[in-house]
C-alpha cells in the first residue's frame, strides 16, 4: 500500500515524547500527521488531506482536547472525523465525559501499543463502513431522484399528449393549452395567501393544478366535428351535445383511475377541472348547475383562465376580442359567472395575464 492510499491519522499532543512514540508506532501502517497544540491540530484537520481519524490529547495548554473536539464538530469539513481521546485521566467519570461529548473511544496513558493499534484499526474500519453506507445512500438518493424526475417528465408528457389529442379536434385553439396553464399557475399563486384559499392552495396543490390544467377539454374528442367546428351559432340540440364534453372528459379520467391501485392527486384535480370548469358562480353553468363554493376551487380557477383565453382568441364562431374588451367582459361577470375574489385577483394583476398571453401568442391571439 503506497502512502497516498493509506488512511491518514492526526495525532494532537503537547508532549513531544508522546508524539514521537505514537508516530513510531503508527507510521508503519498509516500516513501520520502531528500537531503539538489544539490550535495547530484544528488547522491540520481542516487542510487537505483531511485525517480519517484523530488521536487527541485531553490535557493541553491553550485549547484542551474537549474544546478542540467541539470546534471540530462545529466545522462541516471536520464534523465526521472520528476522535479517540488520549489522556492520563483514567477515571470512569472522565471517560464518560469524553464519550458523551462525541469521542468514539478513550485510551489512557501510558499507552499499550497493541491496544492502540487495535482500537485505531477498529475505528478506521467503522469509519470505512459509515463512509461506504453514506456513499450508497447518496447513490440511492440520486437514483430515486432520477427516477422520480423521469416519472414526473413521463407524466407531464402523457398529460400533454392527451390534451393535444383533444386539441387536434379543435385546431383553432393554437397555444391555448400553454396559455391557460400559465393563467392557472399565476391566479392560484396570487390567491394562495387569501383567507378563503390559503388552506387549499398549498405549493403542492398549485403545482398539481398547473399540471392538470391542460386536460380541461379532453372530453372534446367525443364531440362530432360538425358541432365542434361549426362556424355559426349552435342549435339547442347541438349545444346540448357540446355540453357533454365536460362529463365525457371527467368520465375518461375516472376510467383511467380504475386501472391504478391508488388515486393520483393530479388526476383527481384534472377530473374536477374537466367536469366543472363550465359551472358558474350563480349556478347557471353546466353540467350540474353547481353554485358558489360548491364548485371546486380548481374548476373556478379554470373558468376564468379558459374564458379569458377564449375571449382573446379567434374561433370559428367569433373574432378575437381586444385585451381591454376581455377585461371588461370578465369584470361584468364578477359574482355571476366567476368567483368574486378570484375575479378581483385577476383584474388587479391583469397586466401579468396579458404578458402570459403575449408570451404564448399565436396568429389568432389578439394584440
Amino acid at each position: 500500500m503506497n502512502d497516498s492510499t493509506r488512511p491518514t491519522l492526526l495525532i494532537v499532543d503537547d508532549a513531544p515524547e508522546n508524539l514521537f512514540v505514537l508516530s513510531e508506532l503508527l507510521q508503519p501502517h498509516y500516513r501520520v500527521l502531528a500537531a503539538n497544540n489544539g490550535e495547530r491540530g484544528l488547522q491540520v484537520a481542516r487542510s487537505a488531506p483531511r485525517p480519517d481519524l484523530i488521536l487527541l490529547d485531553v490535557m493541553m495548554p491553550g485549547m484542551n482536547g474537549y474544546q478542540v473536539l467541539q470546534a471540530l464538530q462545529a466545522d462541516a469539513l471536520c464534523a465526521n472525523i472520528p476522535v479517540i481521546f488520549l489522556t492520563a485521566l483514567a477515571s470512569p467519570r472522565e471517560e464518560e465525559r469524553g464519550l458523551s461529548l462525541g469521542a468514539v473511544d478513550y485510551i489512557t496513558k501510558p499507552i499499550t501499543p497493541a491496544i492502540v493499534l487495535a482500537r485505531v484499526r477498529t475505528q478506521l474500519q467503522a469509519k470505512q463502513a459509515r463512509d461506504w453506507l453514506k456513499d450508497q445512500n447518496t447513490a440511492l438518493e440520486a437514483e430515486v431522484a432520477r427516477r422520480m424526475a423521469e416519472n414526473d417528465l413521463t407524466q407531464q408528457v402523457s398529460i400533454r399528449a392527451l390534451a393535444h389529442l383533444a386539441e387536434t379536434r379543435d385546431p383553432e385553439t393554437g397555444k391555448h393549452l400553454a396559455r391557460t396553464q400559465g393563467y392557472m399557475a399565476l391566479l392560484a399563486d396570487l390567491l394562495k395567501g387569501h383567507p378563503r384559499f390559503q388552506h387549499t392552495l398549498s405549493p403542492r396543490c398549485i403545482s398539481l393544478l398547473t399540471r392538470s390544467a391542460p386536460m380541461h377539454d379532453i372530453g372534446k374528442v367525443g364531440i362530432p366535428d360538425h358541432i365542434l367546428n361549426k362556424p355559426g351559432k349552435l342549435t339547442a340540440p347541438e349545444w346540448a351535445i357540446m355540453q357533454t364534453h365536460a362529463r365525457l372528459g371527467s368520465d375518461a379520467i375516472e376510467l383511467a383511475e380504475q386501472d391504478i391501485e391508488r388515486p393520483l392527486e393530479f388526476l383527481t384535480l384534472a377530473k374536477e377541472i374537466a367536469h366543472w370548469h363550465h359551472e358558474k358562480w350563480d349556478g347557471t353553468g353546466y353540467p350540474d348547475q353547481l353554485a358558489g363554493d360548491a364548485i371546486p376551487v380548481s374548476a373556478r380557477l379554470m373558468a376564468i383562465a379558459d374564458v379569458f383565453d377564449a375571449l382573446i382568441s379567434a374561433r370559428v364562431y367569433k373574432p378575437a376580442f381586444s385585451f381591454e374588451m376581455a377585461r371588461e367582459l370578465i369584470a361584468e361577470q364578477r359574482g355571476k359567472h366567476f368567483d368574486p375574489d378570484m375575479t378581483d385577483a385577476f383584474l388587479s394583476h391583469f397586466a401579468a395575464f396579458v404578458a402570459i398571453a403575449m408570451q404564448h401568442r399565436d396568429d389568432q391571439a389578439s394584440a
